[in-house]
């Protein structure tokens, strides 16, 4: 992991990353997802954005499809200053930062309105910036959508329909604890040898958002998808210290401007994506079901009361959230 990291830093280098060229500085922006993603198409708004605000100024330069590493990769290259900016799951970025294991909290959220209540306000905002301590500026959230439970070979309907079924997680604690409260058996596997391993049965299915589910083709071999929407966990769009300070303080204006901007742009393309990637899933003939989340809401409530055992710290962020606009 330590060579590959080095292998990327020297890579980046070579780019000649965030330095000034007749008055220009480009900062080099490095995420996982493919062009075709909402969250992409959102950076791209940040990207056109902060070159008009700076009148072409600050340019960014994107990396996407994991050319520039995996998301703990990236954020280490962040850290290290090597590259600027970055996009990740709030779930890796709790690896980092622990506040943001909060965000992953099992039906912390009530609704939407609910989520971005709480990521748009004093608790979200505050959040973002408890990573500046390990070189990591957060800038602002990208919606995510909701995680539900796909299956390749049996319905899941009620919780205890997960007994005995393998289902891969990302490798986070939050997750793994959620699966195995439900029933199921928490497997944590890289999310690009899931495709094959669900086609083989080495695991029964996985859990996701509705355009990573169609975006990754596990549609084709996932024929259930189960819309309990048992997580809301946000992406992030992050900036590192090292080259945050940097910046001019009108260039830090900019830039948050631009992130504040492009997060609500997002939404948008979040919101259309999920209705091609249902209509896609329908059409292919994955059945969609409906379930009585009440059921795995109740079912899943020891991971909080684990969680609060384990961090009494965060208990003050817990009930800010659910006293969020009540």
């Amino acid at each position: 992991m330590k060579y590959k990291l080095i292998l990327l830093a020297v890579f980046v280098a070579s780019l000649s990353s965030c330095k000034k060229y007749d008055g220009t500085k480009v900062l080099y922006l490095g995420h996982t997802l493919p062009q075709t993603h909402p969250v992409h198409k959102g950076i791209l708004e940040f990207q056109k954005s902060l070159e008009q605000k700076s009148g072409g100024t600050l340019k960014v330069k994107i990396f996407p499809d994991g050319q520039l590493g995996s998301e703990r990769e990236v954020l280490e290259l962040l850290q290290i200053g090597s590259v600027a900016i970055t996009k990740v799951s709030a779930a890796t970025l709790s690896n980092f930062v622990p506040e943001y294991h909060v965000l992953g909290i099992p039906y912390l959220f009530r609704d939407k309105q609910h989520q971005f209540d709480v990521l748009e306000g004093e608790v979200g905002k505050s959040i973002l910036q408890k990573g500046e301590k390990f070189w990591l500026r957060g800038l602002c959230y990208y919606d995510a959508g909701s995680r539900s439970f796909y299956t390749s070979s049996k319905p899941i309907r009620i919780p205890e329909d997960l007994k005995g079924l393998k289902i891969r997680v990302m490798n986070n604690q939050m997750a793994i604890n959620m699966v195995n409260a439900l029933g199921g058996s928490a497997t944590p596997m890289a999310y690009g040898e899931l495709y094959t391993a669900i086609q083989q049965g080495v695991v029964d299915g996985a859990e996701n958002n509705p355009p990573s589910f169609v975006s990754s083709n596990h549609y084709e071999v996932s024929k259930y998808y189960t819309l309990d929407q048992h997580s809301s966990v946000p992406d992030v769009l992050l900036i590192g210290t090292k080259y945050w300070d940097t910046l001019s303080d009108q260039e830090k204006v900019w830039v948050q401007e631009a992130a504040d901007e492009s997060s609500q742009a997002q939404k948008q393309f979040w919101n259309e994506s999920v209705e091609k990637s249902m209509a896609t899933a329908k059409k292919a003939g994955v059945e969609i079901i409906i379930p009585d989340k009440s059921l795995f809401q109740e079912q899943s409530k020891s991971v909080l009361e684990t969680f609060m055992k384990e961090h009494p710290e965060m208990s003050a962020i817990i009930n800010k959230i659910k006293n969020q606009s009540l």
